[in-house]
């Protein structure tokens, strides 16, 4: 094997070092959005009480919660109307299943309940002759490694939701700001899952 002399090893650094690194940033910058398909399962001890928030929203809206002592449901406001059910999904299931589409990602609950989250610049458009046949549309983007969605349930309300990969991916944190078309202040909730094999 021959060795080549010290001067040749340093201009070959100074040649191939660049390189590498702009190779390095390449394959970084295409993996810049954070992998966020999977199966997650929530953690109840790290989320918020999804009817304690809901309650704080009524009260802020100068609306009165009664509650009885033995009433002990962790799910006391879900299970409104159906164009609603969309809320009751992000805030209830206990279960998550993001998967991959041509146009975006694919987010099933409990139960087989999915929608489609687009991330193609759509635009949402709704023609007043098929506005019996409206259904929720939920858009996204990446932003600074966090996947930002903005929601339109059916009942005319708005959820913004934004999801964060912590520890290294093995857990999923989701901030919501809902507006059911019925409130009149918002209801802002944390969700975190754990990732599942």
């Amino acid at each position: 094997m021959k060795i080549l002399p010290f001067p040749l090893l340093a201009a070959l650094r100074k040649l191939l070092l660049p390189l590498l690194l702009g190779c390095c940033a390449f394959s970084t910058a295409q993996d810049a959005n954070p992998v966020i398909y999977g199966h997650w399962r929530i953690n109840e001890e790290l989320s918020d009480n999804t009817d304690k928030q809901v309650e704080r929203a009524l009260r802020a809206a100068g609306e009165r919660v009664r509650r009885s002592w033995f009433d002990r449901r962790k799910d006391r406001y879900r299970g409104g109307p159906a164009d609603q059910e969309l809320y009751d999904r992000l805030s209830y299931d206990p279960v998550l299943t993001v998967t991959t589409i041509d146009d975006g990602y694919n987010f099933e609950y409990a139960d087989g309940y999915s929608r489609a989250v687009y991330t193609d610049n759509r635009s949402r458009a709704v023609s007043l002759t098929a506005l019996d046949s409206v259904e929720d549309f939920s858009l996204g983007h990446w932003e600074n490694g966090r996947f930002l969605v903005e929601a339109h349930p059916r009942d005319g309300g708005h959820v913004s939701e934004t999801y964060t990969l912590l520890e290294g991916g093995a857990r999923l944190q989701v901030e919501l700001i809902a507006r059911p078309g019925t409130f009149s202040e918002d209801i802002e909730l944390k969700r975190v899952y754990d990732k599942q094999p």
